[in-house]
């Protein structure tokens, strides 16, 4: 698909659906896989909404390996059988 000189990064991607916030998550550091799973959420049900959603899992500090794992697993993640726990932690903070 053809794209726009100096257009932003998500304006390409139909399934993008807030590209400007989108890319102002990638500027701040976050995955292009994190950046589209909050953008698509903050446009399907408002962006105050997505921001108060956090706060209910617990520090992942408190998590058991296997239990990191399986949320690693979960959410798509690969090479995790081989992290040991802070790299688990890090790998998920940073997906």
């Amino acid at each position: 698909m053809p794209t726009k000189k100096n257009a932003p990064r998500g304006t390409e991607n139909p399934s993008i659906k807030d590209p400007e916030l989108y890319e102002a998550l990638l500027e701040d550091g976050a995955s292009q896989q994190k950046a589209a799973r909050i953008s698509n959420a903050a446009a399907k049900r408002g962006r105050s909404a997505v921001g108060r959603k956090g706060g209910q899992a617990g520090d992942y500090e408190d998590w058991t390996v296997p239990q990191l794992k399986a949320r690693a697993k979960e959410i798509g993640l690969t090479g995790y059988s081989a992290k040991k726990k802070s790299e688990l932690i890090s790998a998920l903070r940073n997906s």
